[in-house]
């Protein structure tokens, strides 16, 4: 672990020495991620992060999306359980899903929510249920519109003792810190993570409310594409999953997201590949480590 005034560079020893757990046994000792997202306009965000969940070693996936593209989901993820929530005349998903999403919340080890989500105030409801219906030791991975809801209620996870970790682009951060990011993301990623009591992932930029601080140096240019937050979010939550702790998990997430686009780069340039191509990159990711 880093001293709390220094900032550590992720490497390839640091993850060696701060090895993942390898589960036995069968699916259940790799736990369930729930993924709630996906309007009717943006269902592939959902299907992005849940499968990059799969790749990082998850164990059971379950997909929570607009109604009307559940079926379409379930096709294209037939490993994963498919629950159509309702949606609002917009396509945005419904602020109040009733009770099928509970019941699956209330048994899921990790619930990332956000990708594809377009609707904030809906979106702050459904975040107040999602935590009623989670245990105490559910983890939350929160992306995207749910960021922007968190932001409305900071308050919303301190004191909660809940695993959480916050994924936030510059523009979310924007949002959460209430003023532009300063060049220093370091300092912004330990403001958040002290302000919001939640692991912060920002770009590379890793901190947790302890003061605890790392940096990922190898993300390329090709990242920034659109789904790549999305693969991000679901890698970190499938390393919660398989019994990675928050931090840990925001740290080797980063740094295998940066170094599966490396992996693409020969193929297609640093800015010719898809956020789709990631996924199949990230098990051999992990494993040469």
């Amino acid at each position: 672990m880093p001293n709390r005034s220094e900032t550590r560079v992720i490497t390839p020893q640091v993850l060696r020495d701060w090895a993942l757990p390898v589960p036995t046994g069968g699916k259940e000792h790799r736990g369930t991620v729930l993924v709630v997202g996906g309007s009717r306009f943006t269902p592939g965000a959902v299907l992005l992060a849940g499968v990059a969940a799969l790749r990082a070693g998850a164990g059971v996936l379950q997909l929570a999306a607009a109604e009307s593209t559940a079926a379409a989901l379930s096709i294209q993820v037939p490993e994963a359980l498919v629950v159509g929530l309702p949606e609002t005349p917009d396509g945005a998903v419904a602020g109040d899903p009733g009770e099928l999403l509970g019941g699956l919340v209330g048994k899921a080890d990790v619930v990332a929510v956000g990708p594809g989500l377009n609707d904030i105030d809906q979106t702050r409801t459904l975040l107040h249920l999602l935590l009623d219906a989670a245990g105490p030791q559910t983890a939350l991975v929160l992306d995207a519109y749910a960021l922007g809801a968190l932001s409305h209620e900071p308050d919303l996870l301190v004191g909660s003792g809940r695993p959480v970790v916050l994924t936030p682009n510059l523009t979310e951060a924007r949002h959460l810190l209430g003023r532009e990011p300063d060049a220093d993301l370091d300092a912004d990623a330990r403001e958040l993570a002290t302000r919001y009591d939640a692991v912060v992932s920002l770009y590379g930029h890793i901190a947790t409310p302890e003061g605890d601080c790392w940096r990922e140096e190898s993300g390329d240019a090709g990242l920034g594409t659109s789904g790549s937050g999305d693969v991000r979010s679901g890698l970190l939550a499938g390393l919660i999953s398989r019994g990675a702790g928050p931090a840990q998990a925001a740290c080797w997430a980063a740094w295998a997201h940066a170094v599966s686009g490396q992996r693409l780069v020969p193929r297609y340039g640093r800015i010719g590949f898809l956020a789709r191509e990631l996924l199949d990159e990230i098990p051999h990711t992990l494993a040469t480590v």
